[in-house]
């Protein structure tokens, strides 16, 4: 069982930056590691995914360039930075893990273990 903890959300002006970081218990045996978001009364989304091995990454269409997702093997962890914030962005963003190939990155179903979430807020 992996176990992933999510930090680094929290409420930002439109045009701001954070960083989230998502500290998982161990990333040997892994595929690969996504965040999503989900916003009240919608459908969770991927934002970003990125695997183990080769490193490719993969962002939502509105991403827009905006997000950066980036590991630190030495640490256990995966963070996305997110620049130029939108009021958007608000929703609750989720860590996860995919402990086998996945077909289709960005979608939720392909990962098996998540993490508690952490909120992030864009507003004036």
């Amino acid at each position: 069982q992996v176990q992933l903890v999510e930090s680094g959300g929290g409420w930002v002006q439109p045009g701001g930056s954070l960083t989230l970081s998502c500290k998982v218990s161990r990333l040997s045996h892994l595929y690969g590691v996504a965040w999503f978001r989900q916003a009240p009364g919608k459908e969770r989304r991927g934002v970003a995914s990125v695997t183990l091995g080769i490193g490719n990454k993969m962002y939502g269409d509105f991403v827009t360039g905006r997000f950066t997702i980036y590991r630190d093997t030495a640490e256990n962890t995966v963070s996305l930075h997110m620049r130029n914030l939108r009021p958007e962005d608000t929703a609750t963003y989720y860590c996860a893990t995919a402990s086998r190939e996945t077909i289709v990155p960005l979608s939720d179903f392909n990962y098996d273990s998540w993490g508690q979430g952490t909120q992030v807020t864009v507003s004036s």
